[in-house]
């Protein structure tokens, strides 16, 4: 009966055992799934500008794109430790590198963001990558607290409306300025979203026009997330 007693807690013990060596693993699966589809070969091609396609960039002004982070570029997580009250682990939307490194070429980033500058500024330094793309930035005591919620008022990073477009996935965010916004699906986990790939097209052609508002308020802020 012992010896029954003894195996039977030799058995749970090895499932425990073989069950947390199996739950690592797959953690480890998929942190190196999400890395290899981030880092995934992406191209968009940027094609060289016809003479004509050139004077009409020339004769319009330069374009400002806000960013917004969390559950748009990014998603963290909180955790909590021993030696460590809170800790935070962020996650890049799939390729947001690729994303940046395009659009900085044509607008000038801005990130904008609810959360604490604390916070938000770590983000932005870890996504700039000393690429010296996101400067600028605002935070929660640049937003506007309105019935509990904040919104950005997109006046505080140019008096020129005409010229800014906002991606955020948030439409309460920007709902003082709806005909500047680009909405986004929230992203929290999916390795396999491509959102940020699909804005491309859009955000090459949209800097051509000498008023965002014009091709903005169309349809993009009826509920539209790409």
């Amino acid at each position: 009966m012992l010896k029954t007693r003894q195996c039977l807690l030799g058995i749970r013990t090895f499932l425990g055992l073989a069950s947390r060596i199996w739950g690592f693993i797959l953690y480890i699966l998929r942190k190196h799934l999400r890395t290899i589809i981030q880092y995934q070969t992406v191209r968009y091609d940027t094609l060289p500008l016809s003479p004509a396609s050139r004077n009409r960039l020339n004769g319009v002004k330069r374009k400002i794109l806000v960013l917004d982070l969390d559950e748009t570029v990014i998603h963290y997580r909180k955790c909590r430790g021993h030696k460590h009250p809170v800790r935070f682990f962020v996650h890049k939307r799939p390729h947001v590198d690729f994303f940046l490194e395009v659009v900085s070429q044509w607008y000038e980033l801005v990130v904008f963001t609810a959360s604490m500058e604390i916070y938000g500024s770590a983000v932005a330094d870890k996504l700039d990558n000393n690429r010296g793309i996101l400067k600028r930035r605002y935070y929660r005591q640049h937003c506007t607290l309105d019935l509990g919620s904040y919104i950005k008022d997109l006046s505080v990073v140019h008096s020129d409306l005409s010229s800014i477009v906002i991606l955020d996935n948030s439409p309460g965010a920007y709902r003082s300025h709806p005909d500047n916004a680009i909405p986004i699906k929230s992203w929290f986990s999916d390795p396999s979203d491509t959102a940020l790939l699909n804005l491309l097209p859009m955000l090459d052609a949209l800097r051509f026009t000498s008023d965002v508002r014009s091709v903005l308020s169309r349809n993009l802020h009826q509920h539209r997330l790409w």
